[in-house]
């Protein structure tokens, strides 16, 4: 069945760092969209970071941020928002600053945290963009509003240890996942980039047949799970490529370019060959 809508997460699929989008994966994108194919992001990103990876791409489509809790156009068209219940953030916030845990909030669609510090710096570098620091004051009283909480670790087992930590305090109430090896995301129960895609494609029309998804991380799973077709990055986790129906090339070698040329396009031998192929 032909692929009409191509939902490609961004850190470690379309992007190895920052925001700045292969000449190749963004041809390739574009040869997609003139065959008619829609083509967006889902990203465990704010929507404010996504937009310059949607300007470069040269789409003005939905795009899928905070893990699935906002659906919104460039132009500005909301299409679902769900965000977090604040008496909960306000408790996983307390949860943190018990045991001197880094945190950070969205509300307004704006980035804040408690002070600089190590685990704000790798996000705001990561990232390509700055945050406020607020003290935990500022964080509570920004409770209200947020499509997702983070939390930066240092990575290793810590993660997955605080990752379990939230899950069995505040399980009935939100759902949390790996994004990377340092980062641990938290949205609203029942939230994931799979409700996002499968709302998305319902307003578009598209069956849930007919879309396709690409991602490397955990945040990933669901996702790929739930499209019509799904495709792991060759540099993704274990779990993720044995999910997948496909695996494509690594971030770094323009796996995401490879895999709309082969599986979205169909274009096998006759595909443009990806760059920067270590």
């Amino acid at each position: 069945m032909a692929v009409k809508l191509f939902v490609s997460d961004l850190d470690g699929t379309m992007l190895p760092d920052g925001n700045i989008v292969s000449a190749e994966n963004i041809a390739a994108v574009r040869r997609a969209a003139e065959a008619g194919v829609v083509v967006t992001i889902a990203t465990g990103r704010m929507f404010e970071a996504a937009l310059p990876v949607a300007a470069a791409l040269g789409v003005d489509v939905p795009i899928i941020s905070y893990n699935g809790g906002l659906i919104k156009s460039p132009s500005g068209r909301i299409y679902e928002e769900h965000t977090m219940d604040a008496a909960v953030t306000h408790d996983i916030i307390a949860f943190c600053r018990a045991r001197d845990w880094y945190i950070q909030i969205y509300s307004g669609g704006c980035l804040r945290y408690v002070e600089p510090c190590d685990e704000s710096c790798f996000y705001e570098n990561s990232q390509k963009l700055a945050g406020q620091a607020v003290g935990w004051n500022g964080l509570f009283a920004h409770a209200a509003g947020n499509c997702k909480l983070l939390l930066v670790t240092q990575g290793g087992a810590v993660t997955q240890e605080r990752a379990d930590a939230l899950m069995e305090a505040f399980g009935a109430d939100v759902d949390v996942t790996r994004s990377a090896d340092r980062l641990i995301e938290i949205v609203p129960k029942g939230i994931s980039k799979a409700s996002a895609l499968t709302a998305l494609a319902a307003k578009l029309g598209i069956a849930i047949e007919e879309t396709m998804a690409i991602g490397d991380a955990y945040n990933d799973l669901p996702m790929l799970k739930a499209a019509g077709t799904s495709v792991a990055m060759g540099n993704a986790f274990p779990e993720v490529k044995k999910a997948a129906d496909y695996e494509t090339l690594s971030c770094t070698e323009n796996g995401l370019a490879a895999a709309i040329y082969r599986y979205v396009l169909g274009m096998g031998a006759d595909a443009p060959v990806p760059m920067n192929r270590g």
